[in-house]
């Protein structure tokens, strides 16, 4: 049975991923009895990291209280990791069903003092960066912890997958099912390169070159 008004608020800031916030907004937006709000330290446009996609917001304070939390990641994680977003973090998370994060969204979880203790992933290019917050570091594409209430999935794309998971725990396999299928959620990629265990060296070295650009440009603005 679908719970009625379930309220998921994705929190935003300067230079977001996208498909950390559209593939988890997608999968729950259209689950029913769930609304979704974009929330941001400022109300307003927030951009992404590509400087091309706008998504308006609510203040952090006008945001209605979250039955979930989807934090998402991206280049300006780096300049969140102190301040409103992980304040309000702590603030709201006693009272979520779940507090979820995708990407280096965890680290964002980390900066809250909400891992500390706990499995988690991330971006495979931070994972490192886990046990500076007190979490073990888990190569898994999407890591529940239940009695903690707290959701970590891995890189961009693993973001749908937690969803998905969010999608069942908040109303049933069948509705999360229908959901996957509405969506047409059947990825069959074209290349096997979407780990580096698998990827050729030459690409793991190529994707590493782009995101530390993207870091590079995140840091100089």
């Amino acid at each position: 049975m679908t719970t009625p008004d379930i309220t998921v608020v994705i929190p935003l800031y300067d230079r977001f991923t996208a498909l950390d916030v559209i593939g988890p907004y997608q999968m729950l937006a259209l689950t029913p009895g769930v609304r979704v709000v974009f929330a941001a330290e400022q109300a307003g446009p927030v951009l992404d990291d590509c400087r091309t996609l706008r998504l308006t917001a609510v203040g952090l304070d006008e945001a209605p209280r979250p039955d979930v939390v989807v934090v998402p990641g991206g280049p300006g994680t780096v300049h969140v990791l102190e301040g409103a977003l992980p304040a309000w973090l702590r603030e709201v998370h006693p009272a979520t069903r779940w507090t979820t994060s995708v990407c280096s969204g965890s680290l964002i979880l980390g900066a809250a003092g909400l891992i500390d203790g706990l499995r988690a992933t991330t971006h495979y290019r931070h994972l490192d960066k886990l046990p500076l917050f007190g979490a073990v570091p888990a190569q898994e594409r999407v890591v529940v912890e239940r009695d903690a209430r707290v959701v970590t999935a891995a890189g961009v794309s693993s973001g749908i997958d937690m969803a998905l998971r969010l999608v069942e725990f908040l109303t049933d396999t069948r509705t999360a099912q229908a959901v996957q299928l509405w969506t047409e959620y059947d990825p069959r990629p074209p290349f096997d390169a979407g780990s580096p265990s698998r990827a050729p060296e030459d690409v793991v070295a190529l994707a590493a070159a782009f995101e530390t650009a993207a870091l590079e440009a995140a840091t100089r603005s």
